[in-house]
């Protein structure tokens, strides 16, 4: 047998679900980490606002699920200050940066020792129609109420409806590549 096991998912006609056939194996961490470090991907700082609090984090592991409907995800560590705020209030916004954002980027990584709220304090910030902030300088924001989350390794893949879009300034966006910020 394969390791997709080409069986009909009942909730969908005619779609078929990956099945691993038993323990996976896998490289070693740190083989993964420089092979990783080798895919640029856009920066984003992805917020969250509700009864839970205010809280945001820099993510690269963001993606196009669907757009009928539009629906990304966003891969969050579940050790990260963020997850639990994010899980409580149930809406994030995907804000990609533009190039000139660096130090924005840093501060919502955690580089600065700053955390959740107080990270708010830089950037100019508005809402759309979850209440999540959204960066006036981004590229573009994606403004999402959670539709699913699935745990994975030490990972939570967080499945987001998105209930608006906010187009912003053309301008170059920022990317990660080889551990290192880039203009694209």
């Amino acid at each position: 047998m394969s390791w997709i096991d080409q069986r009909p998912d009942d909730a969908m006609d005619g779609a078929f679900t990956a099945v691993a056939p038993g323990p996976i194996a896998s490289v070693e961490p740190l083989v993964f980490r420089e092979a990783m470090a080798r895919l640029g991907a856009a920066v984003h700082v992805v917020t969250t606002a509700g009864a839970g609090g205010k809280s945001g984090f820099t993510a690269t592991a963001v993606c196009s699920v669907s757009d009928t409907p539009a629906m990304l995800l966003v891969c969050l560590n579940r050790r990260s200050n963020s997850a639990p705020v994010l899980a409580q209030n149930g809406v994030f916004c995907v804000n990609t940066l533009p190039a000139s954002e660096e130090k924005l980027a840093d501060l919502f990584a955690g580089r600065s020792g700053v955390h959740l709220h107080e990270r708010f304090v830089q950037g100019e910030w508005i809402t759309l129609k979850t209440g999540c902030p959204v960066l006036a300088s981004a590229v573009v924001a994606f403004d999402c109420r959670t539709i699913e989350t699935k745990v994975m390794a030490s990972h939570n893949v967080v499945f987001g409806a998105v209930e608006a879009v906010r187009l912003g300034p053309a301008s170059p966006a920022l990317v990660y590549h080889d551990r290192a910020y880039k203009p694209v």
